[in-house]
């Protein structure tokens, strides 16, 4: 089956309409920290044993500069440092509990908002985009050269 020639575009259209999605959850309910604080907070609370030499590499940033945003987040309440049980040189980041009540409640109004959307589409629209959703994941997953599943054959 041939590629339509602008299925790139239309991926990169819907991947800006998701995005306006989201933000705008965040920007309708006066959240008081940045995208790119509440993407510093999101990634410490899914690593829970990043320290601020981790952060800035996944950030990709220099240390001095993840530390200041870890500054910020901890002078709001949202972040705490705290020495590591196993070494006490090196300094662990960690949501506060007011940190990940934000995160949760950032995560379920951008599932309302994007729940939503799918409700304006068609049953059949919304079962085809997961699976196209799917294996766009199991292709960005996999590396180049490796033999490829057809995501819509399922298996027992």
């Amino acid at each position: 089956m041939e590629r339509p020639p602008n299925l790139a575009a239309a991926i990169e259209a819907a991947a800006e309409a998701l995005v306006a999605v989201l933000d705008s959850t965040a920007s309708r309910h006066q959240i008081s920290v940045s995208p790119t604080q509440l993407r510093v907070l999101s990634l410490i609370s899914a690593r829970p044993s990043t320290n601020v030499n981790r952060l800035a590499e996944l950030l990709d940033v220099v240390p001095s500069s993840a530390s200041r945003l870890c500054d910020r987040l901890e002078a709001i309440g949202l972040l705490r440092r705290a020495a590591d049980p196993r070494d006490r040189r090196e300094v662990r980041l960690l949501p506060t509990a007011a940190g990940e009540n934000l995160l949760r409640d950032l995560a379920e109004r951008r599932h309302r908002a994007v729940q939503a959307v799918l409700d304006r589409m068609p049953q059949r629209t919304q079962h085809e985009l997961l699976l196209a959703l799917l294996a766009f994941t199991q292709a960005a997953a996999r590396g180049a050269g490796e033999p490829q599943e057809d995501p819509t054959v399922r298996t027992a």
